[in-house]
C-alpha cells in the first residue's frame, strides 16, 4: 500500500475515522474502506501494490510528446518566475521513464481554501513515494482548473481574525463573470481593497509582513487571476519540487487537439457512457456525481465566453446558433484553442498530457471520476489510479487542549448554536447535584404513578389530568435541571469560551474548516515552517481524517 498506514495518536496528531462525519457520502467512504463495490468504476484499488505497478506500466505504454508538455510548462514557469525546484521538476518531464502525479483545483482567492494546500501536500508525498518505490522520476503537478467559470466559486476567501471570528473577504463581480473562463478574468483595484482587507483581518503574528508581501507580489492589478493563483501557489509550494499547469494556456491546446475532435466526431458518446456508470452507481446504492443531459457534448466552445455545444436534430448547437460538424472538426484541428472541455472531459485531456499514474482528488471529485472508467476506454487513454486527498483540521494547542480533556468528538461542533455546549454541561454537573435532581425525577414518577392508578376508582375521567399534572411536573423538573446549567454556564466561563475557541476553528460558520477558511490564514499564524510540519505530521492514510495541532 503506498505508504504504509501510519495511524498512530501523537501530541500533534489524532486519527478520525472519515465515516463519522455524516457530510461524508458513502462513496467515498467505501473508496477507502470497501473498494471491492467500487471495483468496475475505477482503474484499481490504491491500496495494493500491484494496481501502482500496472498503473506505471500503462503510463509507460502511452504515447505522448513529453518534449512539447515540458516545453509549455517551461515557458509558464518563465513567465511566473517560478522557483528553480519547480523548474527543475518540470524538466524531468522529458524523461521517457518519468511518471506525474497530478492534482489540480480552480483558481480560488489568496489560493483558496486548505484543502487547496493539502491536495498539494498530498500530491508531493504520494509522488515521492512512488519515486521512491518504483525507482522512477515522479513529478507532482498541480492543474490549475482555470477555465472553469464559475466566478462564486472562486471570488471569496474565508480567515479567521484575532478573536477567531470568521471573515469572509470577496472581489465583485467583473462583467461577464459566471459566463467568461477565470483565466480570462484580470484583476482591478479591486484586488488592493481585497488585499487590504485580508491584511486587516489576519491576527497580527511575525509572519504577516512576510506572507502579506508575497500574497501582494502575486496579486497585482492587471494580472490574471489564474496567473497571481499560479503564483501564489509557487510561492508557497515551488521549492518543494511541485509543478503548477495553467490549464487555460493555448500553447497547450494542440497537444489535445484529438481528444477534441474524437469528441466531436462521436458527439454524446461520452455523456452517454457517464450517464451509464451513473445509473450503474445508483444500483449499487451510490449517487451520480453528474447528470450529463442526453444532447450534451463535452466540450465548451471559447470566443470571450465559454460556450456549450449540443447536438440537435442531427447538427451541433454553438450557444444558441448552429454549426456544421465538418466546421467545427475542421476547427478543432486547426484552432484548438477555441476549445475547452468540460468536467467529464477534462481528466481525458489532463492524462493525455500528463504521464499520470495517480490524481489525487477530494471527495466530491471521486463521485464524477467514478463515471469516467468508460470514457477513458473509449478514447483509449489509460486511466489513472485516483487517490483520495489528505483531509486535516488545523487547530492551535488550547483547542487540542480541551478536546482532549472532554473527549468531545470534533463532529459535535458543528451545530452553531450551544446544544453540544449545554451536553457537555450537564455531563459535568456535580454529582450531589445530579443525584438529588434523579432522586427528585424518581419521586415524582413514582409518587405520581401511584395517584394515576388510584384516582380512577373515584372518578376514571381523573386519570387524564392526573398524566397531565405528572408531565407538568417533570417539565418544570426539566426546566428546573436547565436553569442549573445556565447557572452553571456563567459561573464557568472559561469553560464556555474554549468551546467557542474550538467550535470557531473546527467548523467556523459552521462548515469544515479545510473547506472554509484558506490556507493563507495558517500560513499567516505558523509561517513557513507550517508546510514542513504538515509534510512530516500528515500520513497518507485512507479514510481518515487527522486533527493536528499546531
Amino acid at each position: 500500500m503506498p505508504p504504509d498506514p501510519i495511524q498512530t495518536v501523537t501530541p500533534l496528531r489524532r486519527p478520525i475515522d472519515l465515516r463519522r462525519f455524516p457530510w461524508v457520502r458513502r462513496l467515498a467512504a467505501d473508496y477507502a474502506y470497501a473498494y471491492g463495490g467500487l471495483a468496475p468504476f475505477f482503474a484499481g484499488d490504491p491500496s495494493e501494490e500491484s494496481t501502482w505497478r500496472d498503473a506505471v506500466a500503462r503510463a509507460h505504454r502511452y504515447p505522448r510528446n513529453r518534449e512539447a508538455i515540458a516545453r509549455v510548462v517551461a515557458d509558464q514557469q518563465r513567465q511566473r518566475n517560478a522557483p528553480a525546484y519547480a523548474k527543475a521538476a518540470a524538466e524531468r518531464l522529458k524523461d521517457t521513464r518519468s511518471v506525474a502525479i497530478v492534482t489540480g483545483q480552480q483558481a480560488g482567492l489568496f489560493g483558496g481554501p486548505d484543502f487547496t494546500l493539502l491536495k498539494a501536500l498530498t500530491a508531493l508525498k504520494l509522488a515521492a513515494h512512488i519515486e521512491q518505490q518504483y525507482h522512477i522520476p515522479t513529478v507532482p503537478v498541480f492543474w490549475i482548473d482555470s477555465e472553469d467559470h464559475d466566478w462564486d466559486e472562486v471570488r471569496t476567501c474565508g480567515v479567521l481574525d484575532a478573536e477567531f471570528a470568521y471573515r469572509a473577504i470577496s472581489l465583485p463581480s467583473p462583467q461577464g463573470a459566471g459566463e467568461s473562463p477565470v483565466a480570462s478574468v484580470r484583476l482591478d483595484d479591486s484586488i488592493l481593497t481585497a488585499l487590504a482587507e485580508l491584511q486587516e483581518s489576519l491576527q497580527k503574528t511575525e509572519f504577516t509582513p512576510d506572507v502579506m508581501a508575497r500574497v501582494r507580489s502575486a496579486y497585482e492589478p492587471g494580472r490574471g487571476m489564474a496567473d497571481a493563483f499560479g503564483r501564489w501557489l509557487e510561492a508557497v509550494l515551488g521549492e518543494q519540487g511541485l509543478v503548477v499547469f495553467d490549464a487555460a494556456d493555448p500553447a497547450a491546446k494542440p497537444l489535445a487537439a484529438q481528444v477534441f475532435s474524437g469528441e466531436l466526431r462521436s458527439a454524446g458518446t461520452t455523456s452517454a457512457l457517464a450517464a451509464a456508470a451513473g445509473a450503474a452507481l445508483a444500483t449499487r446504492g451510490y449517487h451520480a456525481q453528474v447528470s450529463p443531459q442526453d444532447d450534451s457534448v463535452a466540450l465548451f466552445r471559447l470566443d470571450g465566453m465559454r460556450k456549450a455545444i449540443k447536438r440537435r436534430d442531427g447538427a451541433l448547437m454553438v450557444g444558441d446558433f448552429i454549426d456544421s460538424a465538418e466546421a467545427l472538426l475542421n476547427e478543432a484541428s486547426t484552432h484548438p484553442e477555441s476549445f475547452s472541455p468540460n468536467v467529464l472531459l477534462r481528466p481525458i485531456v489532463q492524462d493525455t498530457l500528463f504521464p499520470t499514474v495517480g490524481y489525487v482528488a477530494g471527495p466530491n471529485e471521486l463521485g464524477y471520476l467514478a463515471q469516467l472508467r468508460g470514457v477513458y476506454d473509449h478514447f483509449r487513454v489509460p486511466m489513472p489510479v485516483m487517490y483520495p486527498r489528505i483531509s486535516a483540521t488545523l487547530i492551535d494547542a488550547a483547542a487540542a487542549r480541551f478536546l482532549g480533556r472532554y473527549d468531545l468528538p470534533i463532529e459535535a461542533l458543528q451545530a452553531q448554536d450551544e446544544s453540544a455546549l449545554n451536553r457537555l454541561l450537564a455531563a459535568h454537573l456535580p454529582a450531589s447535584v445530579e443525584a438529588s435532581l434523579e432522586t427528585a425525577a424518581r419521586a415524582i414518577e413514582d409518587g405520581m404513578q401511584s395517584v394515576i392508578g388510584a384516582v380512577p376508582t373515584i372518578d376514571p375521567t381523573l386519570e387524564g389530568a392526573a398524566r397531565s399534572t405528572l408531565g407538568r411536573m417533570e417539565h418544570d423538573l426539566q426546566s428546573l435541571r436547565a436553569k442549573i446549567i445556565h447557572a452553571i454556564k456563567r459561573r464557568d466561563e472559561t469553560l464556555r469560551r474554549q468551546f467557542a475557541r474550538a467550535r470557531a476553528q473546527v467548523f467556523p460558520d459552521g462548515h469544515p474548516q479545510e473547506r472554509a477558511v484558506g490556507f493563507v490564514y495558517f500560513l499567516n499564524r505558523h509561517g513557513p515552517g507550517l508546510i514542513e510540519r504538515l509534510t512530516a505530521e500528515l500520513p497518507l492514510d485512507m479514510g481518515i481524517h487527522w486533527i493536528i495541532s499546531l
